[in-house]
């Protein structure tokens, strides 16, 4: 049975799991709640994605440090939404020494981070959990454009802007020697995507950029790890099919002239036979 994403009724806890993706990947997961990445390269540690709270983010640290005492020295952020970013501060005693975000993530925090804030704690409560321990909003140190490549020893890791989905900023972060994609919200499996800030005539496209990277393991931003092509082209695709039903049933009730009720239900019809279960 597919875990549904929290919200205010929702106060059952997820059972999270810690898996090696591969060499240096590790996927934090949650039964369809936000995933978080982890690269252990050879002298640090670096994080896709913070954990909504520092006390949630802490437990993270404590599985990171059952296999390693090295730095995690970077923080890397798919995008700007609070149940993404808001755990950062934990990350500061453990060595931290840049969060890293696009151009369009950095604007999007300065344009609306403190609604999204609060927006979200009163959504998604389970999901904040202590929400008292966050000190603010998350500012990256180190902000890009299109891409960028760190270098931990001898790993490569690309970071890159591919394009807008989930939210005009997404990042995603490419690890091309172990083909690793760990794709924040731009890929859901098995979980709704949420479209409140989505660019959904881009997405499809942004979608198509991934595919060409040719990734062989993927950390969906929800949703199980894809563990082989198979999977992870399957990822692709259902994300393709979510956004691009979404978006044609939208247009097609705005060309009909449907009010909201009826909208919704055109978009249900569509919708439910492949979707109602997330």
């Amino acid at each position: 049975m597919n875990k549904q994403f929290a919200s205010v009724a929702d106060l059952e806890e997820k059972k999270t799991t810690f898996v090696q993706l591969s060499e240096h990947c590790w996927g934090y997961t949650a039964e369809g709640d936000p995933n978080t990445g982890v690269i252990i390269g050879d002298d640090n540690v670096l994080i896709v994605d913070t954990l909504a709270t520092p006390v949630m983010a802490a437990r993270l640290i404590a599985e990171i440090r059952r296999l390693t005492d090295k730095p995690i020295k970077y923080v890397v952020l798919s995008h700007y939404h609070a149940v993404r970013v808001l755990g950062a501060s934990a990350y500061r005693a453990e060595g931290l020494q840049e969060i890293i975000a696009s151009q369009g993530t950095y604007e999007l925090i300065v344009e609306r981070g403190a609604e999204d804030m609060q927006s979200e704690y009163e959504r998604f409560p389970r999901l904040f959990q202590d929400f008292g321990s966050i000190p603010g909003l998350t500012w990256p140190t180190l902000v890009f454009r299109e891409a960028m490549t760190l270098w931990m020893s001898g790993l490569e890791v690309q970071v890159m802007h591919p394009g807008a989905g989930h939210t005009r900023g997404d990042t995603v972060v490419w690890v091309p020697s172990e083909k690793v994609l760990f794709s924040g919200d731009l890929v859901e499996c098995d979980a709704a995507c949420y479209t409140g800030d989505a660019q959904l005539e881009d997405w499809p496209t942004t979608l198509a950029v991934l595919r060409q990277l040719g990734a062989e393991k993927l950390l969906p931003g929800r949703g199980p790890a894809l563990s082989c092509p198979a999977e992870v082209a399957r990822g692709l695709e259902y994300t393709a099919d979510f956004v691009t039903t979404l978006f044609a049933c939208a247009r097609q009730a705005v060309a009909a002239g449907m009010n909201l009720k009826q909208a919704m239900a055109h978009t249900r019809r569509a919708m439910d036979p492949k979707f109602a279960q997330v």
